[in-house]
């Protein structure tokens, strides 16, 4: 999550702000935030990707107050540690950017996400985009290796993620503007700005100097309930050579305990981006999206990639009628 786990989605923040500098090496990726995701995931990322009571001071100056450090440190380790058994959840995805607006069903398993399009642009899918959808599924259940592909990579995007999220209790320092209630009870409210002594060790931490916004810290569970972040300088990657994201873009990630009181779970509900650039100073890039995650059901923690794929085939799904015919 951090800005998390949306970064679930293969559009998270991470996985869009990474994708800056890496292009551009192959030519001449923040992962923030799954996928900063996922994303994910991201984000996704990214990926976003991306982060303590009314008793607590004020930093003082070049540093962040001893209690509200230790807070921010839990709260990243917490997000990095999941306790207990893994739990999975099957979810409805809405996704909106430049391009239109999606609509997917999706099932988590030990193997991976799946997913299934059933909306596009706010109607069914066409006869003809639903039948290459259900040829999409089944091709992925006669072929474990696509998907074992697929897993691969949300791994390495959660990998991503979790060093963003490492980063968090450094990159920034952190003020407390009291208590405010969160979807799951009270949270800590922080303030943060970038700290001038932190040195990231690659270049997806860059776009954290130019970060400033506001975290939510759940109170009960020590886990990351929001953040919401505005670039307030132009951030570069490479002197400006490689990349460069412009001042005043936005990131916002929202997430929820959806697993209930007798088993926590922590998901992303809300992930947003504003974001825009250049690439190799020549090439416009815009990063704006969204993602909301809605209809959360758990799923058997033995599901299998193959019974979720089954799953989503047998989903009676709407559709409309081909275009152009048929």
């Amino acid at each position: 999550m951090l800005l998390g786990r949306a970064f679930r989605a293969d559009s998270k923040m991470g996985a869009n702000l990474r994708s800056l500098p890496e292009r551009s090496c192959r030519v001449g990726r923040l992962n923030f935030l799954r996928r900063v995701r996922r994303a994910e995931r991201a984000w996704m990322l990214c990926l976003l990707m991306l982060i303590a009571g009314t008793s607590i001071g004020l930093a003082q100056a070049g540093q962040t107050p001893p209690e509200v450090e230790r807070i921010v440190r839990d709260a990243s380790w917490n997000e990095m540690h999941s306790n207990g058994p893994p739990h999975f959840f099957r979810y409805r995805i809405s996704e909106q950017d430049a391009k239109g607006s999606d609509v997917k069903l999706v099932i988590e398993t030990r193997e991976g996400t799946i997913s299934r399009l059933v909306e596009k642009n706010g109607r069914p899918l066409s006869g003809r985009a639903n039948a290459a959808e259900i040829a999409r599924l089944k091709n992925l259940l006669a072929h474990p290796e696509v998907q074992l592909r697929r897993y691969k990579q949300e791994r390495e995007n959660d990998d991503r993620e979790d060093e963003m999220v490492h980063m968090l209790p450094d990159a920034f320092l952190y003020t407390s503007e009291g208590m405010i209630n969160g979807p799951n009870g009270p949270c800590y409210r922080l303030h943060f700005t970038p700290n001038p002594n932190f040195a990231p060790k690659d270049r997806e931490g860059e776009v954290f100097h130019g970060m400033v916004g506001e975290a939510w810290i759940d109170q009960m569970q020590q886990r990351i309930v929001k953040i919401d972040a505005h670039l307030i300088t132009d951030v570069d990657f490479g002197w400006g050579v490689l990349g460069r994201l412009y001042r005043g873009g936005s990131m916002l990630e929202e997430n929820e305990d959806v697993g209930g009181q007798d088993s926590h779970h922590w998901e992303s509900t809300l992930l947003r981006l504003r974001l825009k650039g250049k690439i190799l100073m020549v090439k416009s890039v815009d990063f704006s999206t969204s993602q909301i995650s809605t209809d959360f059901h758990a799923v058997p923690s033995t599901i299998s990639y193959q019974q979720a794929v089954r799953m989503l085939l047998d989903e009676p799904v709407a559709s409309g009628p081909a275009r152009g015919g048929n």
